[in-house]
């Protein structure tokens, strides 16, 4: 599959992939930061995300081999590849899947184990807004007041809203709600069983549950070379939340 993506700077490859319902642009501002570092920076848009194109298959293993062909496709060699979340853990699986193909492997709050359904108001939130009838982004957000509180939650979903170029003329998604609620089971599975030696480093959320500590015992049985960042004071969003501290933590290992 033929992924979107925007690319900055120059030097060492770095891919970076965004977590469940993002796009690309979410990481303009720290990918153009990593690029000062002499590094090529790749924001990528994953399947059934962004700009990236549609499709009814929706697992990890399909993104996983999106991603090679991503990596081949624009021969990319040292790869370092940096996930947040179900970003994360599509790195994950490109380690389970293509062995010694990455040089580097960031994760951004996530662990390789399962975890239990927990978007059902955003799944919700997201099929109450009826763009048949909304034509204006606060009448989408007033629909999902309805659902969602979390104000960062909100803004971070309508920045999905676009205009299909296409008649009738009306707002919609664009990510694939279709295929994401019902393969959403998909997106909470556990990586399969890896044995890497692959330079890795685990950041994580103060104040997340997402990675905890007797994850991290686990994890360490899988990524034998990881290390761990916990972030002060932030929840699961550690690069929104605490940009510098994320930056600091990835330029550092980068370059250990």
């Amino acid at each position: 599959m033929k992924l979107a993506y925007r690319e900055f700077g120059a030097g060492r490859p770095l891919i970076i992939l965004h977590g469940l319902f993002g796009q690309s642009d979410n990481w303009n501002t720290l990918a153009k930061r990593l690029a000062e570092q002499q590094l090529h920076v790749f924001t990528i848009d994953q399947r059934n995300h962004g700009l990236s194109p549609h499709s009814d298959e929706w697992t990890y293993e399909a993104m996983a081999k999106d991603l090679m062909e991503f990596i081949e496709t624009h021969q990319l060699h040292n790869c370092v590849l940096l996930g947040h979340s179900m970003g994360g853990k599509t790195v994950m699986f490109f380690e389970a899947l293509f062995p010694k193909v990455a040089h580097q492997l960031i994760i951004a709050d996530i662990a390789p184990k399962a975890y239990e359904a927990h978007h059902d108001a955003v799944l919700k939130a997201l099929h109450a807004v009826d763009f048949s009838v909304i034509t204006q982004r606060k009448e989408a957000e007033a629909v999902m007041n309805q659902y969602i509180s979390d104000f960062g939650t909100k803004q971070f979903l309508l920045k999905n809203i676009y205009w299909k170029d296409v008649e009738p003329k009306q707002m919609d998604w664009r990510f694939n709600l279709k295929t994401i609620s019902s393969n959403y089971s998909n997106v909470g599975v556990a990586v399969p069983t890896l044995l890497s030696n692959t330079p890795t480093l685990f950041i994580r959320g103060e104040k997340s549950n997402y990675i905890t500590d007797s994850d991290w015992e686990n994890i360490q049985q899988q990524f034998i070379n990881a290390q761990l960042v916990t972030i002060q004071d932030s929840g699961h969003w550690v690069h929104a939340e605490k940009p510098n501290e994320f930056f600091n933590a990835v330029s550092q290992f980068i370059k250990w």
